[in-house]
């Protein structure tokens, strides 16, 4: 296994630490926020301009919170890297895309091929998402 954080865009990762929501809107340099269970992504909702990372902690592998977090932030036209981390799984990675993460820094290192698998598992959708995919009924209806 390789110890890599999954990346799936081309950017390089921001140099800033993340700060967190809390302390975010009182910082004027920060670019990078840490989204834990239990912050409102809402309140990033008036700084999307500056922000260049947002980390989505997932403390555990059941805890669906930042699925919510990341489709608010990229419905709200977020356009910078959402990164999912901590208690990522493999067999999540393709759901997470739904809902617009496109960085990956797992707690325990998953295998690449497995992860490239899992990012490209669904190429067609059945509900509307905010990866830019379009569902299967509005393929058919147009």
């Amino acid at each position: 296994m390789v110890d890599v954080q999954y990346r799936f865009r081309s950017d390089e990762p921001v140099a800033d630490p993340a700060v967190t929501v809390d302390s975010f809107g009182e910082q004027t340099n920060a670019a990078a926020v840490r989204i834990e269970p239990g912050d409102d992504a809402r309140d990033l909702l008036p700084f999307l301009d500056r922000l260049q990372l947002v980390e989505v902690n997932f403390p555990v592998f059941g805890d669906g919170r930042g699925y919510s977090a990341a489709r608010i932030l990229r419905e709200a036209g977020y356009q910078g890297e959402l990164r999912a981390v901590g208690d990522v799984l493999v067999d999540q990675i393709a759901y997470m895309r739904r809902c617009g993460f496109d960085a990956f820094a797992p707690d325990v290192p998953l295998e690449p091929a497995d992860a490239e698998a899992a990012w490209n598992r669904y190429g067609d959708v059945y509900q509307p998402t905010v990866d830019g995919r379009s569902a299967i009924w509005a393929k058919r209806h147009g």
